[in-house]
């Protein structure tokens, strides 16, 4: 079923450039405005960026049907198998978009990382669940050892900061906050900046990430 997945690549200029593996969040897809956008900014930053599509949200391309997500096992082995794909001596940086952020972090936390694999890169994490903020989902997070970069609206509705400033997390994350940024790191209008600015910071900190990871 996973040898079906398509990858969809967008390469930098860069010679041995490193190789952000990117995946979507729970409800948009590989080519959604957000993810077309970051993959093309961070390839043109120097890295080498691949996008896929979990099983559901294939099925939901073809079918034309809404799909809620795949449960997190059949996720997890996805993640496993895109990573397989790529070549053992290439430099790899696994993260996502919300969901396919989180999915990336489980697998590090859960030392299923082939050893090219040097960091996880997120996008909008999603500490809590909409609506579920006294229920952290962040047990993990206490003590990964992975490098991991996560780029965070101070106020996501899945993680704000007046919230996540609060957790014991593990030195090995650093969190960069845009402030008055949505969980699509969209700043309002009375922040003074664009959404244009924001994503191109956003982008920068996670290729700086891949190339220093």
């Amino acid at each position: 079923m996973f040898s079906e997945i398509p990858a969809y690549w967008t390469y930098s200029q860069q010679e041995n450039a490193p190789c952000f593996v990117f995946a979507h969040g729970a409800g948009a897809p590989m080519d959604s405005p957000f993810m077309a956008y970051f993959a093309e900014a961070i390839a043109a930053l120097g890295v080498n960026v691949m996008r896929f599509e979990f099983p559901y949200m294939d099925q939901r391309r073809h079918s034309g049907k809404k799909r809620h997500p795949d449960r997190q096992p059949k996720l997890l082995e996805c993640w496993e198998h895109m990573v397989q794909r790529i070549h053992a001596q290439q430099k790899v940086i696994v993260g996502g978009k919300s969901m396919g952020g989180r999915m990336a972090t489980l697998l590090a936390a859960n030392d299923s990382l082939p050893a090219n694999v040097c960091g996880v890169a997120c996008l909008g994490y999603p500490f809590y669940a909409a609506g579920k903020r006294d229920k952290p989902r962040i047990e993990h997070l206490l003590t990964l050892t992975t490098p991991t970069c996560i780029v965070q609206g101070t106020r996501d509705s899945l993680g704000n900061k007046h919230y996540v400033q609060d957790y014991s997390l593990s030195p090995a994350i650093k969190i960069h906050w845009l402030a008055e940024a949505d969980h699509d790191l969209v700043p309002s209008k009375r922040s003074g900046f664009s959404k244009e600015v924001y994503w191109q910071q956003a982008a920068s900190w996670v290729a700086h990430f891949c190339h220093e990871a």
